[in-house]
């Protein structure tokens, strides 16, 4: 096990209530769980997605902290929020990382692993 480690998972889901596919927008719901999965207490302080559509069209988001945190992580505690992005087809990819600094002062990336997104084609009604 690493000193400086946060696992991260991610559940996406469609919105299709905020999604208009006549106009090109297909929205989606991400849920994200980090962990600190080593072994020195470490804070979240900013982000960096990579957003490709189905098109090869790329959009790079960077900002400080997840829906306005930062947490700090001691080991084995979690911290989980649910975000949103738009696409303009409705298929596509996301994954990034995260910058931390331990309390010891150590900076490390945190990996996301790259996740699909897809619209469903079918009503659920």
């Amino acid at each position: 096990m690493s000193a400086y480690e946060f696992s991260v998972e991610v559940q996406p889901r469609y919105l299709p209530d905020q999604s208009d596919p006549e106009q090109g927008v297909y929205a989606f719901a991400y849920t994200v769980t980090i962990r600190n999965t080593g072994r020195v207490a470490a804070q979240l302080i900013s982000r960096h997605w990579i957003i490709t559509d189905a098109n090869g069209r790329v959009e790079e988001v960077k900002g400080l902290g997840v829906v306005g945190h930062q947490p700090l992580l001691k080991p084995g505690e979690g911290f989980e929020y649910t975000s949103w992005t738009r696409l303009a087809t409705p298929r596509g990819t996301m994954g990034g990382s995260y910058f931390c600094v331990a309390e010891d002062g150590e900076r490390f990336e945190a990996p996301i692993p790259a996740f699909s997104l897809a619209a469903q084609r079918h009503n659920l009604h």
